[in-house]
C-alpha cells in the first residue's frame, strides 16, 4: 500500500507536494519521495524514512517547478527496504518521465522479459513500479508518430499499459515538458480522486490516493478517476480524460474502508467514517446473537481505526463506551512494521493500559482487524495484566484467509492467524474469552449502505476470490517462497546469450 500525489498550478508546487504527503503518511512509513517539473527538467528527492524525515530545507528549495508528484511508500511482497526502490522512479526516453504507483502487479515476471528480450529495456530493481514505469514508457513510443506527443498519443499508450499489465495500479507520471497524467487499473481496485482549486493566478488541479489531500489543501474534490480511465492535466492547465481499457469495472478493495484509508476521506463516492460506522451496527448483531445478554460491561477500542466502529457497537448494545488503551503518537503503525519480533516489541511500546477501565469488569475489545494475530495476543494480555475479569475480541471484519497480492503486505498464508483455524482455537491463540468476527455480508452491506452503487469490491484477503483471474496456486506458493527465503527474488532479467563475429 502507498500514497500518491500529482499536482499541476500556476505556483511552485513543492510545499503543496510536502504537505500532501504529510496527509498520506498513514499509507505508507518506508520511504518518501518527490518530483518537480520546471519547463523540460525534472527535479528529484527521495529517500527510505518518514516524510518529515527525508527532507530539509535545502532539499525543498531544489524542487522548483510548478507541477509535480510525490510518493510515499509501504513495501510489498518480497520487496526490499532499499533507496534504490524508493519513488518516484525516472526513465529517460520516451522525453522523460517521472512514475509514482501504489498497488501491485501480479504479472511482474513476464513483463520484465518482456521489457528484456522484446522492448529492449533495462529494469534496474525488484520493484513492479519500476517495471510499470518502462511499459508506459514503451507504449508511449510505440504510440508516438512523429517527433511531437499528443493527447491521444498519452492515451493511447495508457491503453497498452491496459492490455499488458495485470493486478492492482493507481499511477500518478509526469511527462517531461507536457503534463501530468494520472490512471487506474480496469478493475478499481486501488483508489484515486482528483479535485481542483481556483486561485488569484489561475487554476490548480490535484490528483491522490485520498480527499482528506485534497480537502486540508483547498481543493475542492471533483470526483474519482474511474476504473481504466486516464486524466491528463497539460502544464498549462488544459484537462483531458478518456476511458483507455476496453473493459472495467469498479471493484474497490474493501480493506481500504476497514483499515488503510484515513475515516476523513471520501473514496468511491463513499464516507469511509460513515462506512465504520455501519460496520460496527452489524457488529453489535453478530455480537448479539454470539454472547449472552450481561456478558459484557463496557467496550473498548483497539485505537485508532476501530474507534468509529467501537462507538456505534456500544451505542446499538447499550453498554458504556471507554477508552481503554492510550496510543503513543511517535511509534509507527504495527502492521506496517516488516517482522513478528518488531511487532511484538512495538506493542507496548505504542499502547498503554489504563488498568481502572479493566479492574474487575468483563470488556470487549473492539479491532478493525486480526491479521497475524500477535497485536491481539499482547493486546488481550495487557487487559488481563491491568484486571479485566474477562475479556472478548471483536473484529469489524472477517477472518483474514488469504492472502492479498494487489499491495497489502500478507503474503503468505501461514502467518495469517485465521488460516486453518476456528474461532474457537482463533480465541485459545490469542488468549481471549471469545473472538467474534464481522460476517463479509455484512461488512459488503456497510459500505453499500453507504454508496448502494457499489455493488462488487476487491475481498480477496477474506473469501480467496482474486478479481483479476490470474491468481493461481502456483503465483501464491511462488511468492510465499520468495517471501520466506526458500526462493530467490525473481526480479533479475533473463541472461541473453550475444553472438559476437571476431575479426581474426
Amino acid at each position: 500500500m502507498c500514497g500518491i500525489l500529482g499536482i499541476v498550478s500556476s505556483q511552485p508546487v513543492n510545499q503543496v507536494l510536502y504537505d500532501g504527503l504529510q496527509l498520506l503518511q498513514h499509507r505508507g512509513q518506508d520511504a518518501a519521495g518527490i518530483v518537480t517539473a520546471d519547463g523540460n527538467m525534472f527535479h528529484m528527492h527521495k529517500s527510505v524514512g518518514l516524510v518529515r524525515d527525508v527532507f530539509r530545507t535545502r532539499d525543498m528549495r531544489n524542487l522548483e517547478g510548478n507541477a509535480g508528484i510525490a510518493h510515499v511508500r509501504y513495501p510489498t511482497a518480497g520487496s526490499a527496504t532499499s533507496p534504490a526502490e524508493s519513488q518516484p522512479f525516472y526513465v529517460n526516453s520516451p522525453f522523460g518521465i517521472v512514475l509514482g504507483h501504489n498497488g501491485n502487479l501480479t504479472n511482474t515476471e513476464q513483463l520484465q522479459d518482456e521489457l528484456f528480450r522484446a522492448d529492449l529495456r533495462h529494469v534496474n530493481t525488484g520493484s513492479d513500479s519500476e517495471v510499470l514505469l518502462n511499459v508506459l514508457a514503451h507504449e508511449l513510443q510505440e504510440a508516438v508518430h512523429g517527433h511531437r506527443l499528443t493527447v491521444d498519443d498519452v492515451f493511447n499508450a495508457v491503453s497498452g499499459v491496459h492490455r499488458r499489465c495485470r493486478g492492482a495500479y493507481a499511477v500518478v507520471a509526469m511527462i517531461a515538458g507536457f503534463g501530468l497524467l494520472a490512471f487506474r487499473d480496469p478493475n478499481g481496485i486501488r483508489p484515486l480522486v482528483f479535485g481542483r482549486q481556483t486561485t488569484e493566478t489561475g487554476e490548480d488541479w490535484m490528483v491522490a490516493s485520498e480527499s482528506v489531500s485534497l480537502d486540508a489543501l483547498g481543493f475542492r474534490l471533483q470526483g474519482d478517476v474511474a476504473p481504466g480511465e486516464a486524466v491528463l492535466i497539460t502544464l498549462d492547465g488544459q484537462v483531458f480524460t478518456r476511458q483507455c481499457a476496453q473493459k472495467s469495472s469498479l471493484n474497490p478493495c474493501i480493506f481500504e474502508f476497514v483499515y488503510f484509508a484515513r475515516p476523513d476521506s471520501v473514496m468511491d463516492g463513499t464516507s469511509v467514517y460513515e462506512t465504520r460506522l455501519r460496520m460496527g451496527e452489524f457488529l453489535a448483531e453478530k455480537v448479539r446473537r454470539t454472547l449472552p445478554e450481561g456478558a459484557i460491561d463496557v467496550v473498548i477500542p483497539i485505537p485508532d481505526t476501530s474507534r468509529p466502529s467501537a462507538m456505534q457497537l456500544a451505542n446499538r448494545l447499550d453498554l458504556p463506551y471507554r477508552e481503554g488503551f492510550i496510543k503513543n503518537r511517535y511509534i509507527g503503525r504495527t502492521f506496517i512494521m516488516p517482522g513478528q519480533s518488531v511487532r511484538k516489541k512495538s506493542v507496548r511500546q505504542k499502547l498503554n493500559a489504563m488498568h481502572q477501565e479493566f479492574r474487575g469488569k468483563n470488556v470487549l475489545l473492539v479491532d478493525d482487524s486480526i491479521v497475524r494475530g500477535t497485536t491481539s495476543r499482547e493486546i488481550i494480555q495487557m487487559a488481563r495484566d491491568s484486571g479485566a475479569r474477562a475479556v472478548y475480541f471483536a473484529s469489524a471484519s472477517p477472518p483474514v484467509r488469504f492472502p492479498n497480492v494487489y499491495g497489502i503486505d500478507m503474503p503468505t498464508r501461514a502467518e495469517l492467524l485465521a488460516t486453518g483455524r476456528s474461532d474457537e482455537e482463533i480465541a485459545r491463540e490469542i488468549g481471549a474469552d471469545a473472538v467474534i468476527y464481522q460476517d463479509l455480508s455484512d461488512l459488503v452491506a456497510a459500505v453499500r449502505q453507504v454508496n448502494p452503487k457499489l455493488t462488487h469490491f476487491d475481498a480477496s484477503c477474506f473469501d480467496g476470490c482474486y478479481i483479476t483471474g490470474d491468481v493461481t496456486e502456483d503465483y501464491l506458493l511462488r511468492l510465499e517462497g520468495q517471501r520466506d527465503g526458500s526462493l530467490p527474488p525473481n526480479h533479475a532479467p533473463p541472461t541473453r546469450q550475444m553472438d559476437l563475429n571476431l575479426a581474426t
